[in-house]
């Protein structure tokens, strides 16, 4: 049973939440705070994490950084604002999706299980190699040249997307499919910060190119990972 870290400090929110999470299968852990949210996340055992951006104190953007520094742990953000820069914020600093007040707790659940999904498959091939990069599916690691390359669940299954097919240029839509499922609809501005955060992770390693763009069209798989297109 999948354990879902749910944080707001909001009780009726927070109540509604835990009861989806219920509902749907999983067991729900619950934080006031982002002080309760550190230490459940220490205690282990938290599968993905369901984190309110407005808290006081330490805010929810604050939650992930600290998780980010230690653990590739999922995160989906709420937030009661519809403002693009949260959201471009949030998914920079490491966040997997993003929902704002008011929600469909059906539609949170249907994300968050998306996310699981993604994280959970195994039908694919295991191992997935381009050059210096290397994916495994088993081990939801990602190498260059033998460098760790932390990604999220949603950078994972769009970086795994593009190494199963090396020669495709994928449009947004189909990297949203990939990485969301086709059920859920999420703006391009959404796909942009997670290429741009998988760049910047590769550059850190090293990798001077692993995502090209292709203009008016979409995305694709370097020629050759590493080197300058």
């Amino acid at each position: 049973m999948s354990r879902i870290l749910v944080v707001d400090d909001e009780p009726h929110i927070r109540d509604v939440i835990c009861f989806a999470v219920e509902r749907a299968g999983m067991s729900p852990v619950a934080a006031r705070n982002g002080t309760e949210a550190m230490m459940a996340f220490h205690r282990g055992n938290i599968d993905l994490a369901i984190l309110d951006i407005g808290m006081p104190e330490m805010d929810g953007l604050e939650v992930c950084r600290r998780i980010r520094a230690a653990s590739a742990l999922p995160i989906l953000f709420l937030s009661a604002r519809d403002e693009e820069i949260d959201k471009i914020v949030g998914l920079e600093i490491g966040g997997d999706d993003y929902v704002t007040k008011p929600f469909s707790p059906r539609e949170l659940m249907a994300r968050v299980k998306a996310i699981l999904k993604r994280v959970g498959g195994r039908e694919q091939q295991s191992s997935l190699n381009r050059g210096p990069v290397r994916l495994d599916r088993d081990s939801r690691s990602v190498t260059f040249g033998g460098v760790e390359i932390g990604l999220t669940a949603i950078e994972f299954s769009i970086l795994a997307a593009m190494l199963a097919r090396p020669g495709t240029v994928f449009a947004r839509e189909q990297l949203m499919a990939a990485a969301y499922g086709a059920s859920i609809h999420v703006a391009d501005r959404t796909i942009d910060s997670h290429i741009r955060n998988i760049r910047a992770k590769f550059a850190k390693a090293g990798c001077t190119s692993i995502i090209a763009t292709v203009h008016g069209v979409g995305f694709k798989l370097a020629a050759e990972p590493g080197s300058h297109i």
